[in-house]
């Protein structure tokens, strides 16, 4: 079968997490439901730490992008997948899928390092607290975020060019509910080993290095904190990390299961109940677990909504 370039071929077609007519109207509501609590969540974090002077400072300036590049991610993924589960139309064109793969891995890619460089801040206000200020300056703060999304997009400008060079034949039906790297790949006739090749780099690049930072820098807090006498002083010190160590765990841990279920298991339909989780449960609760877990954030929340 000759392998041709999807230039001339207008169209993929999803095939979704479920075929049943019946179970269409639940899940449009369940994952409409989602989606409006992850961009409310997220929405309320940036209003309430851009209203409140209080929580002008890099821990809570790293958690107001955090909330805008969560609130990206969502957004690439669930509005094209409600309006396919309302419409009989399945289909996704050739550009609005390369489209997807590009912000999806842009604002993937910023969420893993704003972790790391929020990991970053936590090992200098619990290690070196009196140079705190100096060292996460504003400016200092500014560069940072700007390193990641500018890292972030030669990222994701690298899957876009690769994805875009794939040669595809008859079969557009992708078994998922957006345009992932991985299953484009799969439906690839062409030559994909120089492919798989720079994929592999990538993740050591832009997820191992990301991951080892964030190690390194709790590491550093641990072993900081264990040195600490007082009990006390132990639990406040720790306690300052808990809302990021959960929201750590929680988005490498989906991740990792989503990526590794689509690359291990047969099952499309225990990788994409892992790639929701990745995609659009960690989004969501990533407000809840700061704003739960967080006094200042309640009191700034408590007093923007009154």
């Amino acid at each position: 079968m000759e392998p041709y370039n999807l230039t001339v071929t207008l169209e993929f077609i999803f095939l979704g997490l479920s075929e049943d007519p019946e179970l269409q109207p639940i899940l449009f509501a369940l994952f409409l439901l989602i989606y409006l609590l992850t961009v409310l969540g997220n929405m309320l974090i940036v209003l309430a730490i851009s209203s409140d002077s209080k929580l002008h400072s890099p821990m809570y300036f790293f958690l107001f992008n955090l909330s805008l590049s969560d609130m990206g991610f969502s957004s690439t993924t669930i509005p094209k997948m409600l309006i396919n589960l309302q419409t009989s139309n399945k289909s996704i064109t050739y550009a609005a899928c390369l489209t997807q793969v590009f912000f999806f891995i842009l604002f993937g890619c910023m969420d893993s390092l704003l972790l790391t460089v929020m990991a970053y801040d936590r090992w200098v206000a619990i290690c070196r607290p009196l140079h705190y200020q100096v060292i996460l300056n504003p400016r200092m703060c500014r560069c940072l975020v700007t390193v990641s999304f500018c890292i972030s997009l030669i990222d994701s400008q690298i899957h876009f060019l690769m994805v875009s060079q794939l040669k595809f034949c008859t079969n557009m039906e992708i078994p998922h509910f957006f345009c992932d790297v991985p299953e484009l790949v799969k439906l690839a006739c062409s030559d994909i080993s120089i492919n798989n090749l720079f994929r592999f780099l990538l993740s050591i690049i832009f997820a191992f290095l990301p991951v080892s930072g964030i190690f390194y820098s709790y590491y550093k807090i641990i072993s900081s904190i264990v040195r600490v006498s007082s009990l006390l002083g132990k639990y406040k010190a720790f306690s300052t990390c808990g809302s990021h160590l959960s929201v750590v765990c929680l988005f490498y841990g989906t991740g990792l299961g989503a990526y590794l279920s689509s690359s291990i298991t047969s099952s499309t339909r225990k990788s994409m109940l892992a790639s929701v989780m990745y995609t659009m449960i960690v989004p969501m609760m990533n407000p809840f677990i700061y704003s739960l877990r967080n006094r200042e954030i309640k009191k700034s929340l408590q007093k923007f909504i009154s």
